[in-house]
């Protein structure tokens, strides 16, 4: 846990005091983990409705210039000369091992222009790591300041429509500047339709109280964030996701274009390939716990001998399902759906199921 002095402050930070937020350390950020609704309620009210997330902690990077695509794809197993205007890819920053530094969402706004929202947690080590790649391209990098707001839920179109922002010709997976300064894809991080809005500091305040005044509207914490995307399927970094893990043991192959994974020219690509060869000998799994009991993060994985073979990364309650989930790295024998393993909570073995994944379905508004 950060001491608090040290801590960055979220631009929005009054009005989640006003909302009567309970506030933790994240990444280095002061953040929202809950409200007075409490977890439950703000993870099934964004599964019915519309949540809202204050992801300012994020971080934007602008890439314009002749060789912003080439740029991004030799940082990133990424065609961005392929991709479409307005189209967003998932992705991810490698290093020469193939060990996942980030995983970012990459927009193209125009031939020479990308946006890239990064973690917060690595966004200074992305940085870092991009500006040395840029060195080689006709690239500009800039650090955007921006509020990142994340309204997720079945409502959430409805709402910014009656809010003023009309982001309907959006479909999942596409992105948007809808006014001067402002960023606007429909994605997210719970599994369900829903919209991601950059926009300047000084016009925040104003668009959030437009969206809380819909009584369809509630702000969502960290804590409800973590349940939502865990349910969902997707990787925190840091937890399921370290540059101590690659691709294809993640189980995310599916996001590096085929043609790529055997010939490309991006950072990581050569030990990629090399994985890719040989079979991953772990892979991140979808685990059911029996009983009512949630594992967490860090819990070993054993077979029914007892012998270690794999850990848990990620591990709570799910709501929307009734059940603990998780999620966790396993042997690649072991990783098929329905395998019995074990772990131990408090000195209690527990029992395991493979699942797969997501825990529920996504809703993602694919047009």
């Amino acid at each position: 846990m950060s001491d608090t002095a040290t801590l960055k402050h979220l631009p929005l930070e009054a009005l989640h005091e006003e909302a009567g937020a309970r506030f933790g350390a994240f990444a280095g950020w002061r953040m929202p983990l809950t409200y007075p609704a409490g977890v439950m309620k703000e993870h099934l009210h964004t599964r019915g409705s519309a949540g809202l997330f204050d992801i300012s902690h994020m971080q934007l990077f602008e890439v314009e210039g002749a060789g912003a695509a080439a740029f991004l794809s030799r940082a990133c197993p990424l065609d961005a000369e392929a991709l479409d205007q307005d189209r967003s890819k998932y992705t991810v920053l490698l290093n020469e091992s193939a060990g996942i530094i980030d995983d970012l969402i990459v927009t193209r706004l125009g031939p020479q222009r990308f946006m890239v929202v990064a973690n917060a947690g690595n966004a200074a080590k992305d940085e870092a790591h991009l500006r040395a790649l840029a060195k080689d391209f006709d690239v500009s990098l800039t650090a955007l300041e921006r509020v990142l707001l994340a309204l997720q839920g079945p409502d959430a179109e409805a709402v910014l429509i009656a809010a003023g922002l009309d982001l309907s010709d959006l479909t999942f997976m596409t992105g948007t500047e809808p006014a001067p300064g402002w960023f606007a894809a429909r994605s997210g991080y719970t599994g369900e339709d829903g919209f991601e809005v950059a926009l300047p500091v000084g016009e925040a305040e104003r668009f959030a109280r437009s969206l809380l005044d819909d009584e369809r509207v509630q702000w969502i914490g960290l804590a409800a964030r973590d349940s939502l995307r865990l349910e969902a399927g997707l990787c925190l970094h840091g937890q399921d996701l370290d540059e101590a893990t690659d691709p294809a043991s993640a189980a995310i192959l599916w996001a590096v274009p085929k043609a790529l994974r055997e010939r490309g020219a991006f950072v990581g690509a050569a030990a990629l390939q090399a994985i890719i060869a040989a079979g991953a000998a772990q892979k991140r799994v979808g685990l059911k716990p029996e009983g009512r009991q949630p594992v967490r993060a860090g819990a070993p994985i054993l077979d029914d001998a007892g012998k270690t073979v794999g850990h848990v990364t990620s591990g709570g309650f799910g709501p929307s399902v009734g059940h603990p989930v998780a999620m966790g790295y396993v042997a690649r024998a072991l990783s098929e759906p329905g395998t019995r393993l074990f772990t131990e909570v408090r000195g209690n073995r527990i029992a395991l199921d493979v699942h797969p994944l997501p825990f529920t379905p996504q809703r993602y508004h694919k047009g």
